[in-house]
Parts: C-alpha cells; sequence; structure tokens
C-alpha cells in the first residue's frame, strides 16, 4: 500500500513539473534607456503573448522548451530573441528607434504615399470583409487617474469624497482600475458575442468590470469611427472611400519586417477642424494592408469630454492570409470644471479562430456574464494577467480591497448616510428631501418646493407635497419596488386631492402599477405644457394655457417584455370625471383677461363636457424587430433597436360596467425610429401615427385622440411634439394621421464656421404634419440649434398653403 501510494505521488510529482510554467520577465526600454511603455511580446509564429505595463516592464508564462520571443512596438524595430526555457528567468530588451529608409520614388514629383494610399483604399473592402467569423480571448485592463481637482465643487467637499473613494490628500490618484477576460466572437457583417471569464476591479467585491471588448473594438477599415459620446460626428477612417478629399499623406520611408517591407505614412487632416485623425499608419508592401498604426485626435476636431485620444494598434498574422489585431490602446487626458482626468483601456488578443462554428441564433445574446466571474482569487490573476501590475496599481488594488471590505459594512454605510441626508436649502427648493439608507437599499423622497407650490386658474395657489418610498430589489437589472402618495390642495376652489400609487416588480420583465385617488388633471392626457410653466405664463402674463377637470379614479397596468423585441401593456381604469370653471382672476401682472376653462370656449364659457363615469381597457402592443439582449447574474437586458419600432393601440370605452357611460372603440398603429444614421449628415428622428375611432357612440373630450402641440415660448421636447399647434382645439374622436421628423446635422455646418465651431453646436430642422376631419393638411417647418440640453428653434406653421403662425421655441431639459 505504502508503495503505491509513494508511486502516485511521483507520477502526480512528475506530471506537475513537465506541466509546469516558467515565468520570462524584464524590462523593455529605448536605446536612451526610458521605459517602452506597453510593448508588445509574441511567441514567434503564435497570437500567444504578453505586453509591457506603462513601466516597460513585461512577464510571460511559458512551459519547458524553446521559443523565439518578438518583441514589438509601434515606431521601434522589432526585436527576437531565442531561449531555452527551463526555470525562471530574466530578459531585458533594448528597443532601437525604427530606422525607415528613404528612397528616390518618381512618381511624377508627387508625394509617394498618395500612390501608396490609392492602392490601401482600394483594397479596404478586402481587407473589411477578409474574416467572415472568427472567436478570440481577450485580455482588457482599464485605469483612470484624477490628475487634479478642486477642494470643492457645486457645494460638495471633493477633499471628504476623495478620502472616501481612495485619493490622497491633493486630490489625486486611481479612480477605476479594472481588469477583465472575455471570449469574444464575430459573425459577419455585424453580429458579437461576449462572454466575460473572469473581473476584478478595484474598490469592489461586488461589481462587474465596464471593460467590454465590444466597446474598444475599433476598424479602420470601415469608412467612419462611430464614438457616440465622444464625439457628435463620425470620424473619418484614413483608408475611407473619401479620405483624399479629407487627408493628406506624407511618405516617411520604409523598413522590413518578418521579410516584408512596410512603409510608414504620416496622415495630416486638409481642414483643421474636420473629425480627422493625425499620426502614422503603417501599411505592408504588395499586400497593401495596415499591419500598425499610432493616431490621435484632439479637441481641434471638437471631441468632447476629454482633450486628446491616441490609439495605438498592432496587427499580427494568424494565418497566411489575415492579419488580426494583437493589441489595441487607447490613452486619453481631459478635463473639465477644474477636474483632470489621465488614463488608458489596453486590450490583448490571444487564440484566434478563424474558422469557428457558430450558430446565428446565439448572437442574440451580445454579452453574457455569469456569477463566479468577478470571485477569482489573486493566485489566478497573477497567472492569468498579460501586463504586469505596476507599483501604484498593486498599491490601489490592496488599499481598496480594505476600503471595499469598510463600504459594505453598516457603520459605513450608516455614516455616508447621516453626511448626505441633512436637509439643505438649495435641496429643499430645487431637489427636495432625498433620505437614503444605503445598507438596506431603501430610499425616501420629498417633493421640491418647486414642484409643490403652483398656480392655476381652476385652483388658484395650490401646494401639491408628494413623497415617495423605493426599495431596489435587483441591482443588476435595476428592479425597483416603489410606493408614493401626492397630495394637492387648491386655495381657491378650497379642494383637496389625494393620489397613492405603487409600482410592483413582476418577476424580471414585468411592473404592476396600481394608482388611485383624486386629482385635478390636464384634458390633454399627453400633458404637453408643464405645470411649472402653465404657474409662470398665468402670473406673469395671464396665458392659462392649461385646462383641467377633476379626476376620480383608480386604475391598473401591467407592462413588460413580452418575448425578444416584442412589449405589451394592458390597463384597466375606473373614473369619475367632473368638470371645472376657474376659480380665481389673480395674476401679478397683466391687464388682459383669463381665458376660460372650456379651450373650445375660451371667450365665451360653459360646460366642455356633462359629469360622467368611465371604465375603459387599453391595450398596446409594440416589436422593435431586435432581439439583442444582455445576460447578467439575475436576468437579461434588452438592447435598443437600430430599426424603427412598430406599435399598436386598441382602447375600448365600456357602456353599463360600474355604471360607465362611455361606449367607443378607439385603435392607432404607430412607427418610430431615432436616431437613424446617415454619417458625417448626422442623425433622422421620426414618428408616424394613425389612428381611427371605429365606434364612437359614447365619447366625452378627456377621450379624445390628443396631440402634442405648444403655445408657449418655452415647450417640451418630444418625438411626437408640435412647435406651434393649439393644446386642444384639433383634438379628435374620428380618424387622424400625424407625422414627426427631425434631423439632427450633428455639427455638420456650424464646425465649419470659426468661432462657433468651439461651442459644439448641432443644426436641427423639424418638419410636423397633422390630418384630421377638421384640420386638413396642417404642417410646421422649424429649424434652429442644440448646444448641451438646450434646444433654441424658429418654426413655421400653414394650413393648406396659407400661413397660420411663426415664433420662436425654447427648449430645456435636465
Amino acid at each position: 500500500m505504502r508503495f503505491t501510494f509513494t508511486f502516485f505521488l511521483l507520477l502526480i510529482s512528475s506530471t506537475c513539473l513537465y506541466a509546469q510554467q516558467f515565468t520570462v520577465s524584464g524590462k523593455i526600454t529605448d536605446d536612451s534607456g526610458k521605459p517602452v511603455p506597453f510593448a508588445s511580446v509574441y511567441i514567434q509564429n503564435t497570437t500567444q503573448g504578453a505586453s509591457a505595463n506603462s513601466e516597460g516592464e513585461y512577464s510571460i508564462g511559458l512551459k519547458q522548451g524553446k521559443y523565439t520571443l518578438q518583441f514589438k512596438a509601434v515606431g521601434y524595430k522589432q526585436e527576437s530573441r531565442e531561449l531555452n526555457v527551463s526555470q525562471n528567468q530574466t530578459l531585458n530588451v533594448t528597443f532601437n528607434t525604427e530606422v525607415f529608409q528613404l528612397q528616390a520614388i518618381n512618381v511624377g514629383g508627387k508625394d509617394p504615399a498618395y500612390a501608396i494610399m490609392r492602392k490601401a483604399i482600394k483594397k479596404r473592402k478586402t481587407y473589411l470583409n477578409e474574416v467572415k467569423a472568427y472567436s478570440v480571448l481577450v485580455y482588457i485592463k482599464g485605469m483612470q487617474k484624477l490628475l487634479q481637482a478642486p477642494k470643492k465643487f457645486l457645494g460638495a467637499n471633493i477633499d471628504q469624497i476623495g478620502k472616501q473613494i481612495g485619493l490622497d490628500s491633493n486630490r489625486r490618484g486611481i479612480i477605476y482600475l479594472s481588469e477583465s477576460e472575455s471570449k469574444y466572437s464575430f459573425l459577419s457583417p455585424d453580429n458579437v458575442h461576449e462572454e466575460m471569464i473572469s473581473s476584478k476591479v478595484s474598490g469592489s467585491n461586488r461589481a462587474f468590470s465596464f471593460n467590454r471588448a465590444s466597446d474598444l473594438k475599433v476598424n479602420f477599415y470601415e469608412n467612419f469611427e462611430e464614438w457616440r459620446g465622444i464625439s457628435l460626428r463620425p470620424l473619418i477612417s484614413p483608408v475611407a472611400d473619401n479620405a483624399f478629399f479629407y487627408y493628406n499623406y506624407k511618405w516617411l520611408g520604409e523598413s522590413v519586417e518578418n521579410g516584408k517591407t512596410v512603409n510608414k505614412i504620416q496622415v495630416i487632416p486638409r481642414r483643421e477642424h474636420d473629425p480627422c485623425f493625425e499620426g502614422y499608419i503603417y501599411i505592408q508592401d504588395d499586400s497593401w494592408r495596415l499591419v500598425g498604426l499610432n493616431l490621435y485626435i484632439t479637441k481641434k476636431a471638437n471631441i468632447s469630454l476629454v482633450d486628446t485620444i491616441r490609439i495605438h494598434q498592432q496587427f499580427v498574422p494568424v494565418n497566411d492570409k489575415a492579419y488580426m489585431t494583437s493589441t489595441l490602446r487607447f490613452d486619453f487626458v481631459g478635463g473639465l470644471f477644474g477636474f483632470k482626468l489621465g488614463g488608458y483601456f489596453i486590450s490583448i488578443y490571444k487564440g484566434y479562430d478563424l474558422n469557428p462554428t457558430f450558430n446565428r441564433k446565439d448572437f442574440n445574446e451580445t454579452l453574457r456574464i455569469t456569477k463566479g466571474v468577478n470571485k477569482k482569487d489573486s493566485t489566478y490573476w497573477a497567472e492569468e494577467r498579460p501586463i504586469p501590475l505596476t507599483d501604484e496599481e498593486r498599491t490601489d488594488y490592496k488599499r481598496k480591497e480594505a476600503l471595499a471590505i469598510k463600504r459594505e459594512s453598516k457603520p459605513y454605510l450608516d455614516s455616508i448616510d447621516r453626511v448626505y441626508n441633512k436637509v439643505r436649502p438649495f435641496g429643499l427648493i430645487v431637489g427636495g428631501i432625498n433620505i437614503r439608507n444605503r445598507y438596506k437599499k431603501e430610499y425616501w423622497h420629498f417633493d421640491p418646493l418647486i414642484h409643490d407650490v403652483q398656480f392655476n386658474t381652476v385652483q388658484g395657489f395650490n401646494i401639491n407635497p408628494g413623497l415617495s418610498f423605493t426599495k431596489q430589489t435587483d441591482s443588476i437589472n435595476n428592479r425597483y419596488f416603489r410606493v408614493g402618495l401626492d397630495l394637492g390642495y387648491g386655495f381657491s376652489d378650497h379642494r383637496l386631492n389625494a393620489v397613492a400609487s405603487s409600482l410592483i416588480p413582476i418577476g424580471n420583465n414585468f411592473t404592476l402599477s396600481l394608482k388611485g385617488g383624486s386629482d385635478v388633471e390636464d384634458l390633454n392626457d399627453l400633458n404637453p405644457i408643464s405645470r411649472l410653466a402653465n404657474t409662470v405664463h398665468s402670473l406673469f402674463a395671464k396665458q392659462n394655457f392649461e385646462k383641467f377637470y377633476q379626476k376620480q379614479f383608480v386604475d391598473a397596468s401591467l407592462s413588460g417584455r413580452i418575448s425578444g423585441g416584442l412589449k405589451g401593456s394592458a390597463t384597466a381604469e375606473f373614473a369619475q370625471r367632473n368638470w371645472l370653471e376657474n376659480a380665481t382672476g389673480y395674476s401679478f401682472f397683466g391687464t388682459r383677461n383669463y381665458t376660460y376653462n372650456n379651450p373650445l370656449a375660451l371667450n365665451t364659457g360653459g360646460a366642455l363636457f356633462p359629469d360622467n363615469r368611465a371604465f375603459k381597457v387599453t391595450l398596446r402592443t409594440s416589436y422593435d424587430f431586435s432581439n439583442k439582449y444582455e445576460t447578467y447574474p439575475n436576468g437579461r437586458h434588452y438592447l435598443l433597436s437600430p430599426y424603427p419600432t412598430i406599435g399598436f393601440n386598441y382602447t375600448k370605452g365600456m357602456k353599463g360596467i360600474f355604471g360607465s357611460d362611455v361606449d367607443y372603440d378607439r385603435v392607432s398603429f404607430d412607427i418610430q425610429q431615432t436616431d437613424l444614421n446617415w454619417g458625417i449628415y448626422g442623425r433622422t428622428s421620426y414618428y408616424v401615427s394613425i389612428g381611427k375611432f371605429i365606434n364612437s357612440n359614447s365619447v366625452y373630450f378627456p377621450d379624445y385622440a390628443q396631440f402634442h402641440g405648444n403655445e408657449a415660448l418655452f415647450y417640451r421636447s418630444d418625438p411626437n411634439s408640435f412647435l406651434l399647434l393649439n393644446y386642444y382645439t384639433y383634438s379628435t374622436y374620428k380618424q387622424y394621421l400625424e407625422a414627426h421628423l427631425e434631423h439632427n446635422f450633428s455639427g455638420f455646418i456650424m464646425n465649419k464656421i470659426p468661432g462657433l465651431r468651439k461651442l459644439k453646436l448641432q443644426e436641427i430642422i423639424h418638419v410636423n404634419y397633422l390630418t384630421t376631419p377638421d384640420l386638413h393638411n396642417y404642417y410646421e417647418l422649424g429649424a434652429g440649434i442644440k448646444y448641451l440640453n438646450l434646444r433654441v428653434l424658429y418654426g413655421e406653421s400653414h394650413n393648406s398653403g396659407a400661413n397660420v403662425h411663426s415664433a420662436m421655441r425654447i427648449s430645456l431639459s435636465f
């Protein structure tokens, strides 16, 4: 028995020795002794490798045997080292700056770069579609540092916040450090699937990394790079079909790499403020493919959030035909309001499979993150990470690991709540009172005074205090249970109103809404004018645009995703509805008389409808032609569709049920799409709806088809909003067709005007249309600009060719 045990012990020991990995590590420097950050280290004739860190230090695990290691960095001559690995060893490497030989090439006196670029552009589509499918393992590391910050910002104590997130006494330090590994799969033309294998986030034991291979993917064989959030306009590739219109090129010479001649080309934007890159691209002779690039883009191109972004990309041959990305790095710096930020994301690709077997249906899921991927220990990461940590990063992980444990404790979370749950004058007026219990994930909210105090001619001055209680039930899918109570009292009509509501999550996909009470409601159920705007117009100009009625009601609604891109909702409501008259004529200014509360008899008054009861059921379904979703440990999150969304509504007013007086059937169909991409010419959004009352035996004004009109200077921007249409006049109980189109040129024009281009203004045009039996061919044309969330437009309305009205409109959203 002892012999048998010893035999197996020896067998296991010898097997472990055979499979043991040894470490080859060292430092990569240039010929002046300075470290070369993020240089690539690859085993020759494979895509297996590693990368140096920001200080030039590298480490690669190898089994026992003979290897040829290749060391590569853009701008340096490639180095190769042969070694026999049988133990851990140190191998330092010195790079020499790549010397590109200039040769006399006669191309009619023109820079030879243009002849090379013509060939490269001609081959663009070939290389874009060269690989129809592949899978690859991707390691991603992201790091951002706060380089500078003010002591206080908008009343917040940045020193105090800095201590909580691990900054030093000067408010500097790492604010985001994360590593992840994913298996990334691609299937032509644009299907991707990413499964996260491991995730590590400094300072959090529960969070998943924000690193996504799909977010960091770039392909300069595409004509444009879409970097939403960074640039309003698509960025133009140096090898785009129309690149000669945007770029100048300069040939800087050629060198030989792995027996292939490589040309170094400088790319220079023709116009300083076009959405173009600057820097260098490396193109292989004969094949005319990209083998490397070192590009950057700055604020001159009107990018947002950051001052400069640099892109470093290297390619390796995976087989005799295809070159694929081996490393991809983004470096960035930027600042705003006294804050300065810098950092990088780097991706290392290995283990390409260019002949995978895929099921197209598997790509409905674009991302999968399962339980346990953020639970890998330090031993795992020490073996798997291809980029060594710097001393600063090791310290950050270690220090914030203790902070993470502390942050999850009840005493710490309670101490944070004691600081932030204080009532402050600004919050009381604008933001309300917010009381959190972070440990229990509970949240109380009391409405601000700016919401609580209002004025209208039906109630006079009225107060509307509201409170709500929210508890997070699912942090991954952002699911909440919520209950609320809204009170209202008018000092002119002396009515007390109260509405109770609740939102109850049902499973992962559905939400049950319950609501009931008594309230003063807008006759237009789309609420096209805000209560604040109506208050201001009434008190300062005696323009009481909004019209009201009394509603005592109870309703229940179940809504959610049925399957894939199919959503649905069902709502049942019973209401007692009473007509209201004006109760006051008070205002701060203005000599004109207020109009009556009847929108169809503004100057004569009278009841718009008799008191009535209504029981109605509304069904809605919509489909967005996309089944794309992301899977997290607690469920699916469906993605916005790039296709139009179609919807169908049916409302039935049921006479006799609970004494209901209404009897009608209304159907409608709509189609809408946002951000339809037109490349450098901007994006288009549209909405079209057609509807009809197929039965209108008994229907009252609140049941009419309403439209999102506008008569005030300040309006609510909405995909289906008009600029100049009356709020109520053209509501109908018959048939209708409305259409809205907005095109945002994303700075295509303004960016060409000196002085204005720095403001990053976006040009907008509007076209709106409506026809009903009582309003034939009403249309609006509008044009203006958008700056951040502020819109200023000039609109003009026409009815059957006759000019009806023109005015300025302003929208500010938060």
